[in-house]
């Protein structure tokens, strides 16, 4: 009896995964800006309001947002306007919007779907030119355009299916704790997984930013700079936020001067000004 009630939770796993798979093989939409197909659950336009609805959300956790009318925060959206409106970004359908957040203790930016992008001002004071914000801002664009978030929710929603699919073959009601552990161990699993993933994401918004900041004027080399100072900026003993769950900086740099020297930038590109002297004088 233990034995068919065994195989029946086997069949049933193996339906529930097979569907699961099913479902995210048939999810697939062509990129706009990139021509990629990629596996994606949700529409441009979902993406947008998702972004937009979570904005607040995510300002309120990391300190709130610095007001509109601080010259910090009107850097930010000054720089970030400037690069959409002198590169591809400005053709894709994606609305872009650029947020300062007040948290000085979290060296960290990221992106939202649809085209929030945010910077903490504790990554912000350890930027010196136009051009490393540039970079920063630059990089969260090219996770938006590649539609990662948009990528991870499918591979998110596949996972879980997974993980239901090993909880259903090894529940035992003689043994109820058996289950707890499979699920922890397969979303354990799901998780390094996309944690690979999301490396490969990295490396693509990398030179995503090294892209868009040589079309808007920005020398490229300072997304050098910036991976320098963060990486200065935790010390030996740790990294900063935004390295926890990206590539070593080490390799990051290296990966980056290997695009650049495939990829030779146009002479006369710009540092921008100094954001010290931006701040002091407005």
């Amino acid at each position: 009896m233990e034995s068919n009630g065994f195989s029946s939770r086997v069949i049933g796993a193996v339906v529930i995964a097979l569907i699961g798979l099913a479902f995210y093989m048939s999810q697939t939409q062509t990129n706009p800006v990139t021509g990629e197909k990629q596996h994606i659950a949700i529409s441009t336009e979902q993406e947008i309001r998702l972004g937009l609805e979570s904005a607040p959300a995510m300002a309120h956790k990391m300190g709130g947002e610095i007001p509109p009318f601080d010259p910090r925060a009107q850097e930010v959206q000054k720089v970030g306007a400037y690069i959409v409106s002198h590169t591809a970004a400005a053709t894709s359908p994606w609305k872009f919007k650029f947020h300062l957040l007040a948290d000085t203790h979290t060296i960290n930016a990221f992106a939202l779907p649809g085209g929030q992008i945010f910077i903490t001002l504790g990554l912000l004071n350890k930027l010196q030119t136009e051009a490393q914000l540039a970079g920063v801002l630059s990089h969260e664009m090219g996770h938006v355009l590649e539609r990662h978030a948009a990528q991870q929710m499918a591979k998110t929603q596949l996972g879980e299916r997974f993980v239901s699919a090993v909880g259903v073959a090894v529940s035992d009601p003689n043994h109820p704790g058996r289950f707890a552990d499979a699920t922890m161990v397969a979303g354990v699993v799901d998780h390094m997984v996309q944690l690979r993933y999301s490396r490969q994401d990295e490396s693509e918004a990398d030179q995503w930013g090294i892209k868009l900041m040589a079309q808007a004027g920005f020398d490229p080399n300072a997304m050098i700079e910036v991976m320098e100072i963060l990486k200065a900026s935790g010390g030996k003993e740790s990294m900063p936020e935004i390295f926890q769950t990206h590539p070593n900086p080490d390799l990051r740099i290296q990966q980056i001067k290997t695009y650049l020297a495939d990829h030779p930038p146009a002479a006369g590109l710009s540092e921008g000004r100094n954001l010290n002297e931006v701040f002091k004088n407005n």
